[in-house]
């Protein structure tokens, strides 16, 4: 039995994994709809063999991305969930949507499920951080939308309560080491653009409600993380990610996770955020915008 849920996935050159996405969701909601921004390999034939429906638009960012497609997609379901496209639901969740979406109270607008990371073929279990984390991913059609912002986006309802499934939904990357570090480096780009939007004011953000996970993570980084100084700050972050949320305890994949994730990616989005700085205020912000567009494609 399926259950009146539209589950948008946004891809690029994404063959090894949209096939094995659509199969945990088929049987389990009414639409699939894909998002591409101009795959060169068999990411779209794959998804139109597997039944879903393919629609083209050009990327900016993950929060326009998916915000075109709400508007543009024709959702006409109850629900609409958000699911990238190298994660994939267990039997688990797939019964828990099929039991509580259709009985859920109108005073219900979206649930929040358990994500959780594989690394090095190894789920990470421990140490915090973005595995577990408990993420807002299926909300009623017209209830919400991704929030605006380069980098941390998150889904935002315009009203209403959340409830929680049970289960997970398992983001697991086939594509290697070497794609992970080029794709946190791209992502660290992003995050430097959010961490001087405050200072620098690039675009508005949204404003609306959030899951209490993500308004205290929030919260945190900004009271806390955001006071200490620059660089010494991500190695804290690793030891209070390592030691403190017990994340030795999965083994050499969890010391290699918390280590480039925990430390070495904090230190790439400092470090860009110091030369973003120093170029900024030497340059101007009409030069520092030019020089995201040639240098890495992005138009803020």
């Amino acid at each position: 039995m399926t259950v009146s849920v539209t589950a948008i996935v946004l891809t690029h050159n994404e063959q090894l994994h949209i096939g094995r996405c659509i199969a945990s969701l088929k049987s389990n909601v009414e639409r699939i709809v894909i998002v591409d921004s101009g795959s060169t390999d068999q990411t779209v034939d794959i998804a139109k063999r597997c039944g879903a429906d393919v629609y083209t638009h050009p990327f900016r960012n993950y929060a326009a991305q998916f915000n075109w497609a709400l508007e543009n997609c024709a959702v006409a379901t109850d629900w609409v969930m958000r699911i990238d496209a190298d994660e994939y639901i267990d039997a688990e969740l797939a019964g828990q949507m099929r039991s509580q979406l259709p009985t859920a109270s109108m005073e219900i607008n979206g649930f929040v499920v358990e994500r959780r990371v594989t690394f090095l073929g190894r789920m990470i279990r421990f140490g915090g951080g973005v595995s577990p984390q408990f993420v807002l991913k299926i909300w009623r059609t017209n209830k919400g939308a991704v929030e605006n912002r380069w980098m941390d986006e998150h889904t935002i309802l315009f009203e209403g309560k959340t409830a929680n499934l049970s289960g997970l939904l398992i983001d697991d990357n086939l594509k290697g080491l070497g794609f992970w570090v080029d794709k946190h480096n791209r992502y660290a780009t992003r995050e430097m653009i959010d961490a001087l939007n405050s200072e620098f004011k690039f675009f508005e953000e949204s404003t609306s409600v959030l899951s209490a996970q993500t308004l205290v993570k929030r919260a945190a980084k900004k009271n806390v993380y955001s006071r200490l100084p620059v660089i010494y700050r991500a190695i804290c972050y690793f030891c209070y990610r390592y030691f403190l949320r017990l994340g030795f305890l999965d083994g050499r994949a969890g010391l290699v996770f918390h280590l480039m994730q925990g430390l070495w990616y904090r230190l790439l989005v400092d470090t860009k955020i110091l030369e973003a700085t120093d170029f900024i205020r030497s340059n101007g912000l009409p030069a520092f915008k030019v020089m995201m567009a040639e240098r890495h494609g992005l138009r803020i």
